[in-house]
Parts: C-alpha cells; sequence; structure tokens
C-alpha cells in the first residue's frame, strides 16, 4: 500500500496551510483551462482534488523559499508532484495492484468510475505533469524535467520490486526494503525538494542540503507509513489498514518490529533537522513540516 498524503493524527502545522490553499487553487486553474472530455474530467478533480494535505507541494514550497526564493514560484513543481502522485495512488488502487475499495476516507476512483477510466484517468495525470511544468521559467524547465523524470520512474520501479520482487537475492530483507522505500515513496519526495529548490534559485550547496533533506523526510514518510498500517485504523487513515502484512510485504515493523521502526523514524526526522539547519529562518518551515510528518505515526 502506497502512502497517502492523509496526516491526520496530528494537528496540520501553519507550513502546511498556505501552500495546500496556493496548490488547490493553482491545480484547479489548471483544470479550468483544459476543456476536457467531460467524465474525464470528473475522474481527474475526484482523484487530485479530494482531500490530501499537499505533502508534496509544501516541501517544494518551502524548499523554495529556503533556497531563496518564493513560494509562489514553485507551484509548477508543485502541480507536476501531485498530479504524478494522484496518478500513482489511482493506479496503485486497482484491482491488480493492491485492491483497495478506500482512499481518503472515500471509495477508490475504480470503485467509483470503473477501472477503465481509473486507468484512463491516470495516464492523463502523468501527462499533465509534464505540461505543467511548462508554467516555470523557461531556464529552469530542463532541470525540472530531468528531476521529475527521474523521480517518477524511481517510483515506478520501487512499486515493481514491492509489487513483484526480482531484486538481488543477496540483500537483506532491511536492505530489500529500504531499497524500496527510498524509491517508491522517498524518490517523489526528493524530487519534490530539488524542484522547489531550483525554482527558488538555490546555488550548488542549497541543492546538496535540500537532497538530503528530502531523503531522510521520503524513507521516513514511508516508515510512518508502516506503522500506521500497524497500530492505526482506517476512521483516521482514510484507507484500509493491516493490508501490507496479508499480502506478505516487506515492512519496517516486520522487519526490525514495532520500537525499532519508531527509532529508525526517530533517527531520520533529526537528520532532515540538521540538514536544513544551515538556511536559518527560511529553513524553519522544514523543520516544522519534518518535526509533523515524524509525529503524524505517534
Amino acid at each position: 500500500m502506497r502512502p497517502d498524503t492523509d496526516t491526520s493524527q496530528a494537528a496540520v502545522p501553519e507550513a502546511m496551510r498556505e501552500p495546500a490553499a496556493a496548490i488547490n487553487a493553482y491545480l484547479v486553474r489548471l483544470l479550468d483551462g483544459l476543456r476536457l472530455e467531460s467524465g474525464l474530467d470528473d475522474a481527474i478533480r475526484y482523484s487530485l482534488l479530494g482531500g490530501g494535505k499537499r505533502v508534496r507541494p509544501a516541501l517544494a514550497w518551502w524548499s523554495g523559499v529556503a533556497a531563496g526564493g518564493t513560494g509562489q514560484a514553485t507551484l509548477p513543481a508543485g502541480a507536476a508532484i501531485e498530479l504524478v502522485h494522484a496518478f500513482s495512488l489511482v493506479h496503485d488502487d486497482l484491482p491488480a495492484m493492491d485492491d483497495d475499495d478506500l482512499r481518503r476516507g472515500r471509495p477508490t476512483l475504480h470503485i467509483r468510475s470503473g477501472e477503465a477510466m481509473a486507468i484512463l484517468a491516470g495516464d492523463a495525470m502523468l501527462a499533465l505533469a509534464f505540461g505543467a511544468l511548462r508554467a516555470a521559467a523557461s531556464e529552469h524547465l530542463g532541470a525540472l524535467t530531468d528531476e521529475l523524470v527521474r523521480g517518477t520512474n524511481a517510483m515506478i520501479s520501487g512499486q515493481v520490486c514491492d509489487t513483484l520482487g526480482g531484486m538481488d537475492e543477496s540483500l537483506t530483507d532491511a536492505q530489500r526494503l529500504e531499497l524500496i522505500h527510498r524509491n517508491k515513496t522517498g524518490a517523489l519526495i526528493r524530487a519534490a525538494c530539488r524542484m522547489g529548490g531550483v525554482l527558488g534559485g538555490g546555488n550548488a550547496g542549497a541543492i546538496e542540503r535540500l537532497t538530503t533533506f528530502g531523503e531522510a523526510i521520503g524513507l521516513m514518510f514511508q516508515i510512518v507509513d508502516d506503522l500506521l498500517d500497524v497500530e492505526s485504523c482506517e476512521v483516521k487513515t482514510g484507507k484500509r489498514t493491516g493490508k501490507d502484512a496479508g499480502a506478505g510485504k516487506l515492512t519496517y515493523p516486520g522487519v526490525m518490529g514495532v520500537a525499532g521502526a519508531k527509532g529508525e523514524v526517530a533517527r531520520l526526522g533529526a537528520e532532515a533537522r540538521r540538514a536544513v539547519e544551515g538556511f536559518g529562518r527560511p529553513g524553519e518551515a522544514l523543520s516544522d513540516l519534518a518535526r509533523f510528518l515524524e509525529r503524524r505515526g505517534a
């Protein structure tokens, strides 16, 4: 089960609210200007606009601020990342994948609109993600596209390994698990931070710090999701829980126990906060987000 952006177990911090409102309005304007076929438009809006705290766009927003720019300048990247994320959730929920019937407290798209429309809506959102980048300044377009391609391909590769296996048999379970999660979940979060840094005008040092931050947050986010799947319930998470173990998937609580997984969450949260200390005050929102994402599994 890939993590959604549900964070209902902790109060949403101020650092999430401004980016979430801005990206929601931006996504609505984007869809309004496309004039898609009505059924496809409805399916995309149901999946893309139907909840979620917009964690990835918020990370892009505050990465741009930390790098010396503005949050508003990161909206093309935030929109692109969120479109890829939404596409991945729709396809991940399909019967051939995780076969989920609940997402964000509502029926999954294939339950609501049928499998064919869910597949096509996911396809469309992936294509639209790259179109969304065209609103960014032209001098950044190549770098942003590279980041989005790299993050999307890594996410899909991680999902292949998680669902179909095929990894090096010499790897331990812990090594396999980290490899899966750094790709399946972490790669898109890393891309969000790096893309935000690019649009914020960050230098090489700033991008490196944001990369370290994004990698720590990305892995931590999935470990917390694994913990929620074990310890929480669908009322709080908005999706079915307890499915990963039943499907025989590797999870952090399964490999290192609940206490060990929580210890790894704390370690990665501290690593993420250290990475952005050098930004000073402009990096404080990223540090706040790291604490918030760590607490959602507490």
